[in-house]
C-alpha cells in the first residue's frame, strides 16, 4: 500500500483553494526514493499496483455480500490522460457482475430536456457494486464552462444569473451529499496530464494507425482552451472537494503511476469500510445442516 502522507499529497483538502500548477502532473517519487532509477520507480509501482487489484477483488467480494454500500468513482480529465487505461488496469481483477462503467459523451435531446443530473442519476451504481463514470455531471461545470454557449440549449436565459456556477457547485454538491447519506462512497479523480504529455500521446495516436481511431479534430480543438479548462477545473475542485467526497489530483504524466495511486485509493477506502459478511440464523444454519446430510446420502 502507498503510504498515507503520500496519498495527502493528491488529496485535495475541504474549502481550499487548488491552485494546478502546485501539482506536478510528471510526479513519480518522493525525495527518499530519488536514488532509484525508472525501472526500479515502475516495477515498485507494479508491485503495489499488483497487490491492490488482488486486495481490491476480495474487497469487492465482501461490498457485494454486505448490500449496504455503493461505491462512484469518478474520473475526469483533458483528451488523453490515460481515463480508459486506468480504468481498464484497475479494475482488471474485478467481477465483471459487481461493477459498471458509464461514459457520458454529448447529451442527447431527451437528457437536455430534464435537469443537468438526471442523466446521471439513472446510472448510479446500486448498493454492493462498483460504479464508475468515464466524465460525469462535472463536464457540466466544465465543457459548458468553457463554452457558455451551450447553456442555450438547456436553460431559458434568466436562469443564467451572475451567481450562476455558485448555484451549480451547490447543486453538485447538495446531490454528492444525498448520495453519502445513503450510503454511496464518492471517489472524484482528476487525471492531471500536462500540456507537453498531451501534444505526445496525441502525436502517437496519429503516428500509429492501429490509434488513429482514437483521435479526433475535436481533441485539437479543445486543446486550444488549454488555460480555459484549468482555470475551470481549478474553481471545480476548490468548490466542490467535500470530507465526503473527495477530489484526488493525480499525476497521469507516468502512466504506471496513476494506476498505482488510483488502485490504492479506491482499495484502502473499500477495505475501510465497516463491511461484514451476512450472518447465517439458527434457522438457515439447520437448513445447511440438512441440506449437507442430504448430500452426503447421495
Amino acid at each position: 500500500m502507498i503510504r498515507e502522507d503520500i496519498i495527502d499529497l493528491f488529496r485535495v483538502p475541504a474549502d481550499k483553494k487548488v491552485r494546478l500548477k502546485d501539482h506536478n502532473p510528471g510526479w513519480k517519487q518522493t525525495d527518499e526514493f530519488e536514488h532509484l532509477g525508472k525501472d526500479a520507480l515502475k516495477e515498485r509501482a507494479k508491485a503495489i499496483l499488483d497487490q491492490n487489484l488482488a486486495d481490491l477483488a476480495e474487497a469487492q467480494g465482501l461490498l457485494y455480500a454486505d448490500d449496504r454500500y455503493a461505491v462512484l468513482i469518478v474520473l475526469q480529465a483533458m483528451d488523453a490522460a490515460g481515463k480508459d487505461g486506468t480504468i481498464k488496469h484497475v479494475m482488471s481483477g474485478v467481477n465483471p457482475q459487481g461493477c459498471e462503467v458509464h461514459s457520458f459523451k454529448k447529451p442527447s435531446a431527451e437528457e437536455l430536456d430534464h435537469n443537468f443530473l438526471w442523466r446521471y442519476m439513472r446510472r448510479l451504481p446500486e448498493r454492493g457494486r462498483i460504479g464508475i463514470f468515464n466524465r460525469s455531471y462535472y463536464e457540466d461545470v466544465l465543457v459548458v464552462k468553457v463554452h457558455p454557449e451551450l447553456l442555450g440549449r438547456q436553460l431559458p436565459r434568466e436562469k443564467v444569473g451572475k451567481k450562476f456556477w455558485e448555484e451549480r457547485y451547490d447543486d453538485i454538491k447538495s446531490f454528492e451529499r444525498h448520495l453519502v447519506r445513503n450510503g454511496t462512497v464518492i471517489l472524484k479523480f482528476f487525471l492531471h496530464v500536462s500540456r507537453d504529455e498531451q501534444k505526445k500521446r496525441f502525436l502517437e495516436r496519429l503516428n500509429r494507425p492501429e490509434k488513429n481511431w482514437k483521435f479526433s479534430p475535436s481533441d485539437l480543438a479543445e486543446r486550444g482552451h488549454w488555460d480555459e479548462y484549468m482555470a475551470a477545473y481549478e474553481d471545480a475542485l476548490s468548490a466542490t472537494s467535500t470530507e465526503d467526497a473527495p477530489w484526488y489530483v493525480v499525476p497521469a504524466d507516468h502512466k504506471w503511476v496513476t494506476r498505482a495511486v488510483v488502485a490504492d485509493i479506491v482499495t484502502t477506502t473499500i477495505r475501510g469500510l465497516d463491511l461484514q459478511y451476512p450472518e447465517v440464523t439458527a434457522q438457515q444454519r439447520k437448513l445447511l445442516e440438512q441440506a449437507r446430510t442430504e448430500l452426503a446420502k447421495e
